[in-house]
């Protein structure tokens, strides 16, 4: 397995970077979204997730000059699709599993894919307006999750 993150810190820097809307662009990848909700499910769990990570998302996105419009930026259902993917992976590890191993395990899985999604949304579906700003049913099979 390729190791992304060797240590806890690396995913602790990365969570609290979004959530300070100060992690560099350039180290805000596929894995690092993965990391980032992950450190919010464990680390800040007096806040909703689904609610939270919205808001979080959008102001990092503004913070490095990217817009958040019908096009770009946030997207409701993919962050909430993975939202409740992660939450699945949580309760399948042991609760003192590190997050790093998590993500790492995650990114030589299917999850590495950034279009693992298309498994469950039509491209079409999953890349509307409508599933950008607002949750939208997958449309070829339900999430396991």
């Amino acid at each position: 397995m390729k190791t992304i993150y060797a240590s806890e810190e690396e995913i602790v820097r990365i969570g609290e970077g979004l959530f300070a809307a100060t992690l560099p662009r350039g180290e805000w990848t596929h894995a690092a979204h993965f990391a980032a909700a992950l450190w919010l499910l464990r680390y800040r769990p007096e806040l909703d997730a689904a609610k939270a990570m919205p808001g979080l998302i959008r102001a990092y996105n503004e913070s490095v000059g990217r817009a958040n419009d019908d096009s770009g930026g946030y997207h409701e259902t993919i962050t909430q699709a993975s939202l409740r993917a992660l939450k699945g992976v949580l309760e399948a590890n042991p609760p003192d599993m590190p997050l790093h191993r998590i993500v790492n395990s995650l990114m030589a899985s299917n999850f590495a894919n950034p279009n693992w999604l298309l498994e469950y949304w039509s491209r079409d579906r999953l890349m509307s307006v409508e599933a950008r700003r607002e949750w939208r049913d997958p449309d070829l099979k339900p999430l396991p999750f």
